[in-house]
């Protein structure tokens, strides 16, 4: 439910409105050109550098929050996996490695080290998921993700209330975090579509950043979800994922529990490691060039 619609469309508008002025308009690739049809030339004084800046901080605290989620889930997959310690001392490593890896990254450049890196990061998710499909069983992938499109569909709108709802540890706990979690990520996310969208109509945009998005992430969801659900229905007693994920509350195992019922779990497990690490990675190097951009005034060839 939180990781279709809700997100890209939040996305989509901050895209939107930045491509359309930047674009359409001639203004700077940058937050505050969003506003000028409401505060017109107070745009470029002392507002504007108000709203740029809280859109850095937005993506940096955004980027934190993913920096520090990733970190807990590749400690919990070493630890699984390597007995590595499982604390924040070994989590504090991660997240320096991590940010040195980044900053390597994004001093080689846009096509010296963020793209390469993100090629990477794509055939590993694209070979996961693929190797999950057909381990998993694909004819009950395949069912997994029609029932969650209409579970989807039919529970999108009451999930989306909030007035009168009982289950509010659930909409606090999940709802109103990740909201504010994809807030936060708008700019980042907003403004790097925004420019790769360029010479796009309105209806290929929408197309491709809420509709395509989203089935994406219902796939994927219904790929590694799919098959945690199936091994918990099949073998309810000695499925890891309901004993280490769900019964201890362990959510950053759930990868690695999930993979332990699939064939070569070591490997794959492995494989889901430096797949959240090289993600997290490539989060920061975009998160890196789109403040960039912001704190040169909208110049997206600004030096690092």
């Amino acid at each position: 439910y939180h990781w279709a619609l809700h997100p890209w469309a939040i996305y989509a508008v901050v895209a939107l409105a930045l491509a359309l002025f930047s674009y359409n308009k001639g203004l700077p690739l940058t937050i505050r050109s969003a506003f000028y049809p409401i505060l017109g030339d107070r745009v470029w004084g002392w507002t504007g550098h108000i709203i740029d800046t809280l859109a850095v901080f937005a993506t940096l605290f955004g980027l934190a929050t993913s920096l520090g989620l990733g970190a807990q889930q590749a400690n919990a997959g070493l630890n699984y996996v390597y007995g590595i310690p499982e604390g924040v001392t070994t989590q504090v490593i991660l997240i320096i490695g991590i940010t040195a890896i980044a900053l390597i990254s994004v001093l080689r450049g846009l096509d010296g080290g963020v793209k390469v890196l993100s090629e990477i990061n794509m055939v590993i998710a694209l070979a996961l998921l693929l190797f999950v499909v057909f381990a998993a069983g694909a004819a009950s992938i395949m069912t997994e993700f029609f029932k969650g499109i209409g579970a989807y569909f039919k529970e999108v709108i009451p999930l989306s209330n909030p007035v009168g709802r009982e289950d509010t540890g659930y909409m606090q706990g999940w709802t109103a975090f990740y909201w504010a979690w994809w807030i936060s990520w708008s700019p980042f996310v907003g403004m790097f579509i925004a420019r790769v969208s360029r010479g796009r109509t309105v209806r290929e945009f929408i197309t491709c950043v809420l509709i395509i998005p989203s089935l994406v992430c219902v796939f994927w969801m219904a790929v590694f979800g799919g098959a945690a659900i199936n091994d918990i229905i099949a073998n309810p007693e000695t499925s890891a994922v309901k004993a280490q994920v769900i019964d201890s509350y362990n959510p950053p195992l759930s990868l690695f529990a999930m993979l332990e019922s699939l064939p070569l779990a070591a490997i794959t497990s492995t494989i889901g490691i430096v797949l959240v690490i090289v993600f997290f990675v490539t989060s920061s190097d975009s998160g890196s060039l789109v403040i960039d951009t912001i704190t040169a005034g909208g110049k997206v060839d600004a030096p690092v």
